[in-house]
């Protein structure tokens, strides 16, 4: 009986859509609020700017490790190599452990802004949001039960319905607004001091929110056709489509609702269609967010069902993961678990909390962690052994550390202590495996 495998059908226009629908999901409809409030002038842009400076740079590890580990699973992978025999092992299985958190956390924060933004087409109680919020999970899970060729195709239909919300709303801005009034004024009254340093750090974590996914490929990484290449120019699009997007919206939105409005609005972008051509088409633009939310949701719940199942075939994790459908050739069981998990969060937690904890929970292993292992793993085997290597290196993967610690430290006191608490449980569970599997690395050389 031949062995089931996963798949290289995933191309690089499929590969960019997934990535750029998992980017824009509900994150910039509703933080864009967030950021004004928290900026409290017409700096807030820069916000924006610095989350696409960080993706770029970030980016350029990853492209780096994705090039050489094209695999299922994406970080796993990237830190066991990184780390050697010795640690590499502990590094992933964390990575795996508060993927089995994090996971879900991303899946569910896009159903909840979903649910909530669903509150301007009609009035939803507590109960409703919940209801909507769930489903929406539940739908997910059902429509990416299939082979991934047809998955494939679904995202490129999603991702057209992005592009088409976020050309509309840009265009509302340059047809109607004085659009070029928001970056004239981006300066009045900016003072570069430590308040400004704080408050960039705060917007930052909100709008760093709204980029997370450019890497989703890497997750895809043993479906991915042509993965030394498609891999790093997937990413590279995806965030330079998305940050001309994300930096045209809010210029577009500030161009013709003031301020004041923009910070206290829990619906910006409806308003500001409603604005400019009336409730009918505020609310036909809301249907049009929402959409962008689901594919959203549609987008990140495929790339983290990979990697429980690639660290399960590797042994590094519970073998029920491992399995891929008998006909259909997914980590099915991967998928109903996360998707599981993620109803339960859905119907838990609110937006604003999640948003913080997803990050604070991955920078130390995932994205610090990460650029460290790229930096330890070249000085053993050299450039050389990347199909795609990073300009300047390593001076992006050193400003990545720097960068992704400050956002940690920007995400307050609680939820660094909430990431670190994750990790010492992570650390308490690997060493009770490693003792029942008489498997313990650190008595093993390099």
């Amino acid at each position: 009986m031949n062995e089931i495998k996963l798949e290289r059908r995933i191309s690089l226009l499929q590969a960019t859509a997934i990535n750029m629908t998992d980017m824009v999901g509900i994150g910039p409809f509703v933080v864009l609020s967030i950021v004004a409030q928290t900026m409290n002038g017409p700096w807030f842009l820069y916000a924006w700017i610095a989350g696409a400076v960080l993706s770029v740079i970030d980016a350029n590890v990853w492209s780096q490790l994705g090039s050489a580990y094209p695999l299922a699973g994406g970080s796993y992978n990237f830190l066991k190599a990184g780390y050697g025999e010795k640690y590499g092992k502990l590094m992933s299985f964390l990575f795996v452990w508060q993927t089995m958190i994090q996971a879900p956390l991303v899946i569910a924060s896009a159903a909840i802004g979903f649910s909530q933004y669903a509150g301007y087409l009609i009035h939803l109680d507590t109960f409703s949001t919940k209801a909507i919020s769930g489903a929406v999970v539940l739908l997910i899970v059902l429509m990416l039960y299939r082979k991934i060729e047809t998955i494939g195709k679904i995202s490129v239909f999603l991702w057209m319905g992005v592009l088409v919300t976020m050309a509309w709303i840009i265009g509302g801005g340059l047809w109607h607004g004085n659009f070029l009034a928001p970056i004239k004024n981006i300066n009045n009254g900016l003072e570069l001091n430590y308040a400004f340093a704080a408050a960039i750090g705060f917007a930052s974590v909100k709008t760093v929110y709204s980029y997370l996914g450019y890497y989703n490929v890497c997750h895809l990484g043993g479906e991915i056709i042509d993965p030394q290449k498609n891999i790093p120019r997937s990413m590279f699009i995806s965030i330079g489509g998305i940050a001309v997007l994300y930096l045209l919206m809010n210029v577009s939105v500030a161009s013709v609702l003031p301020l004041h409005q923009i910070q206290q609005s829990k619906f910006v972008v409806s308003e500001f269609v409603q604005t400019l051509a009336g409730s009918t088409f505020a609310n036909i633009a809301t249907i049009l967010i929402l959409w962008v939310a689901f594919a959203s949701v549609f987008s990140a719940t495929l790339g983290y069902s990979r990697i429980p199942y690639a660290a399960a075939v590797d042994g590094a994790f519970f073998k029920v993961f491992a399995k891929l459908h008998p006909t259909k050739h997914f980590p099915h069981i991967s998928l109903l678990v996360l998707g599981g998990v993620a109803f339960i969060f859905s119907l838990l937690f609110k937006l604003r909390d999640v948003i913080d904890a997803i990050l604070a929970m991955r920078i130390l292993i995932q994205f610090i962690g990460q650029a460290v292992g790229l930096i330890l793993l070249t000085k053993q085997k050299g450039l050389k052994h990347f199909p795609w290597k990073m300009p300047l290196y390593p001076l992006p993967a050193i400003l990545a550390i720097i960068i992704w610690a400050f956002v940690f430290f920007s995400t307050g006191r609680n939820m660094m202590l909430g990431g670190l608490t994750v990790i010492v449980l992570g650390i308490i569970a690997f060493f009770i495996k490693s003792k029942r599997n008489k498997d313990w690395p650190f008595n093993k050389a390099n």
